[in-house]
């Protein structure tokens, strides 16, 4: 399946959340998981994004719907990134450059 990676920020309401029970992180992973995807990874970062998730998803369209459940509970802010991987980004542009 496709990795993405999810880009979350914190909403005012999703700081509260966070400062009333911090142990509630560990649940952000099972939340996104119980959404259809799986979590790789889950990382707190500083920055202009507090968190990162790489998921593994089926498509486009469960990350969209991931996206919008996360955003409709109106404790983060998420931005969605698909990727490719370094190999199959070095071979098709090996590709693209063979006569």
């Amino acid at each position: 399946m496709p990795i993405y990676i999810l880009l979350s920020m914190l909403t005012t309401q999703g700081v509260e959340n966070i400062v009333e029970d911090p142990a509630c992180l560990r649940k952000i992973s099972q939340e996104i998981e119980n959404l259809g995807v799986t979590v790789l990874e889950h990382y707190a970062t500083l920055g202009q994004y507090d968190f990162v998730h790489v998921i593994d998803a089926p498509d486009n369209e469960t990350v969209a719907r991931v996206s919008m459940e996360l955003i409709a509970r109106g404790s983060i802010k998420p931005l969605s990134l698909p990727t490719i991987s370094i190999n199959d980004f070095i071979s098709r542009l090996s590709m693209d450059r063979q006569p």
